[in-house]
């Protein structure tokens, strides 16, 4: 039934929501629902559909804008996995943006959303300095999650943005909160691989945070440095966008 399914939507012209719908909910898999449970991802209703087969759906149906806001509405973990991926970047709206990073109820939906569409907007720099300042832990997690994706994905992007990014994460190294601390951790180490100027400026930072002293800042720290500092020494920081 799921190979038939796939096919199906692998070829498919136009679908409805309904009928997306339809689809997750014959794939239910309970065994992945409760696998997900234990890394953390929860929230939204889930049928326990794999990434994988997300991405094949949302490559059937294509882009549809439309039809991704229609599909986020439904609060269903999986739809809006879809509606991420089909969403057209140049029709996205801060309105838009600020909404869907209201309803952000588990981790895994901020970095899909992050990597496959908040990242490649126009209005990604200038969230990601305004959502640093959020309290909700997953409005948060947004900002570093944005300055990490951005990091790997902007490639001509000047070193100046990034420094700026280093600033917040020094201002924000302090918060203890799991899905903070790990993003904030996760934004120092891709900024710090861009190239060798970032590496060190980076690494410069993790000693000014270590110096904070409170435990999220030195975990923060300790992990980002032992990393950055490997790469460093292996020489595997390339050289990625501009200094000026």
């Amino acid at each position: 039934m799921h190979c038939n399914i796939t096919f199906v939507l692998a070829n498919a012209i136009v679908m409805t929501k309904d009928e997306i719908i339809q689809t997750i909910k014959l794939q239910k898999n309970d065994k992945n629902i409760e696998g997900q449970k234990r890394f953390g991802i929860r929230g939204a209703e889930s049928y326990g559909l794999s990434m994988p087969q997300l991405r094949i759906i949302a490559k059937g149906i294509g882009k549809n804008h439309a039809l991704a806001q229609e599909l986020w509405y439904t609060n269903i973990r999986e739809a809006r996995h879809i509606a991420v991926m089909i969403a057209d970047k140049n029709k996205v709206t801060e309105k838009l943006m600020e909404k869907w990073l209201s309803d952000f109820d588990s981790w895994d939906i901020v970095d899909n959303c992050c990597s496959n569409l908040f990242c490649r907007t126009s209005f990604a720099y200038t969230k990601a300095h305004e959502w640093s300042t959020r309290t909700r832990e997953y409005e948060k997690r947004t900002a570093f999650s944005l300055m990490a994706y951005l990091a790997v994905h902007d490639k001509k992007q000047q070193d100046k943005s990034f420094e700026q990014f280093l600033e917040i994460i020094i201002r924000e190294s302090d918060d203890e909160r799991n899905f903070v601390k790990k993003a904030v951790n996760w934004a120092l180490r891709q900024i710090g691989k861009r190239n060798i100027r970032l590496c060190n400026k980076a690494l410069a930072v993790c000693k000014i945070i270590q110096a904070k002293g409170d435990a999220a800042s030195r975990w923060i720290a300790a992990d980002a440095f032992r990393e950055l500092n490997k790469y460093k020494q292996d020489g595997r920081i390339k050289s990625v966008g501009s200094i000026n």
